[in-house]
């Protein structure tokens, strides 16, 4: 199968099946998803949202989040992995949120980046979740899925399936793309065991056409 016919059936069967994904992290403004976001690194969204509503109530504001302590956080979000750095991170960027950004999340990918706890990754989600901006943010999730379907080549780092996907997909389907590869990641396309006899998919993907063909030449060779 060609690439552009992969990408095509691709788009076409996620946009049948799932036409309003979106991120399962709880947040009400863009202040909270920061935060969810950045939290969410390697952590599951699950376990994110549940610490969360006291660590919103605690800090509604950039304000109010600079002013506290990196202790202080850390006891509300002990819970998640690496708590220490979070805390930090979490503190830094609100710091500079207000001293840079008036308090206001910037929608720009390169200003983002520029908030401690900040990667491109991040910066992406807030760019096409909370601006509608067309931004690939690629997880552990994307970077698997995109590469066993085949959407992606010899993408060896998260920078370059980015670029690769912005490519090839339909510039209107980028920011939902994403939401697309992770939940496919997270709930059939396992990284140790995905689910392949569950899977609607298999039809356009490159992982189960390699692996399909040599269950076959086995079986024949038996």
């Amino acid at each position: 199968m060609l690439k552009k016919d992969r990408y095509k059936a691709f788009v076409e069967y996620f946009s049948t099946h799932n036409p309003d994904a979106k991120t399962e992290l709880n947040y009400s403004n863009p202040f909270e998803l920061l935060i969810a976001v950045i939290l969410s690194a390697q952590c599951t969204d699950k376990r994110i949202n549940q610490v969360t509503p006291a660590l919103f109530q605690r800090y509604p504001t950039p304000e109010s989040l600079a002013e506290s302590s990196v202790d202080e956080v850390f006891s509300y979000i002990r819970s998640v992995s690496y708590p220490n750095n979070k805390a930090k991170h979490l503190v830094g960027m609100a710091k500079k949120l207000v001293s840079d950004f008036n308090g206001i999340v910037p929608e720009k990918v390169e200003d983002l980046v520029k908030l401690p706890g900040v990667g491109r990754k991040t910066a992406n989600v807030i760019s096409s979740v909370v601006y509608d901006k067309p931004a690939m943010a690629v997880d552990t999730h994307v970077f698997r899925v995109s590469n066993r379907l085949g959407l992606t080549t010899n993408a060896k780092t998260p920078l370059a399936v980015e670029k690769q996907l912005v490519k090839y997909l339909p510039e209107e389907t980028i920011k939902i793309a994403h939401h697309w590869l992770i939940l496919h990641g997270r709930y059939i396309c396992l990284a140790r065991k995905p689910k392949c006899e569950e899977c609607p998919i298999t039809h356009f993907c490159k992982y189960f056409e390699k692996t399909h063909k040599a269950k076959v030449i086995n079986n024949n060779e038996e």
